[in-house]
């Protein structure tokens, strides 16, 4: 693969999780930016908290096709011919990576972004569906629970390496593994006020059951 191709592809992932989707909805729709609301976050947790389930749920699905759009660029590359099946999983890696970054710091909205859950499991969706699945009921299972989101996520993105540490779907494969603990270390990284807010037991919990917030 050319060098060039390798660059247009990257810019390609990142300008996909760049996409302020919370942002441009909220303000498109409710003529509200979430950013001046309830945690001040541009992401979908916030976009629940702020604008109702509807909306949460539109923000919500949009920054996991992000994701899931972004790795499946490998894949793209894989049937042009340009990478190899052995070179499938670390690209695929690489552009949701990319990707994450650019919800968390986008370019659109002077690089303050949501904090890149929905658009990792877009990407882990993109790379292991099933693990994905298992992944997804610990944290709806746990949101359920505890109405928490932080802790649903941070739960739910450590049993990605963990059981593909323990081979749930077969022979461990190292750079998931380390690739599930790096985004473990990231999404901990992200949710430091979280974890304090949850240790000091002030931490906002979501009401699943909340009224969406009025169009303007």
């Amino acid at each position: 693969m050319s060098i060039a191709l390798l660059i247009t592809t990257i810019i390609a992932a990142y300008l996909l999780g760049s996409i302020p989707s919370s942002v441009w909805y909220g303000i498109g729709y409710f003529g509200i930016d979430v950013r001046k609301h309830g945690s001040g976050n541009a992401g979908a947790t916030n976009t629940f908290r702020v604008l109702g389930k509807r909306a949460g749920t539109v923000v919500m699905l949009i920054d996991v096709l992000k994701g899931w759009t972004a790795t499946c660029l490998a894949s793209m590359l894989f049937y042009m011919n340009e990478i190899g099946e052995t070179e499938l999983l670390m690209y695929k890696i690489l552009f949701g990576i990319i990707a994450i970054i650019g919800h968390i710091f986008p370019v659109f909205v002077r690089f303050k972004g949501g904090k890149g859950i929905a658009t990792l499991l877009g990407m882990v969706l993109a790379i292991h569906p099933e693990l994905a699945s298992v992944c997804i009921t610990i944290f709806i299972l746990t949101l359920l629970a505890s109405q928490y989101v932080s802790l649903s996520s941070i739960l739910a993105t450590l049993a990605f390496p963990v059981l593909s540490w323990v081979g749930v779907f077969g022979h461990p494969e190292p750079l998931l593994i380390v690739f599930g603990f790096t985004m473990f270390v990231l999404v901990v990284f992200t949710h430091q006020k979280n974890i304090v807010r949850l240790m000091k037991g002030n931490e906002n919990r979501v009401n699943l059951f909340a009224r969406k917030a009025s169009k303007a």
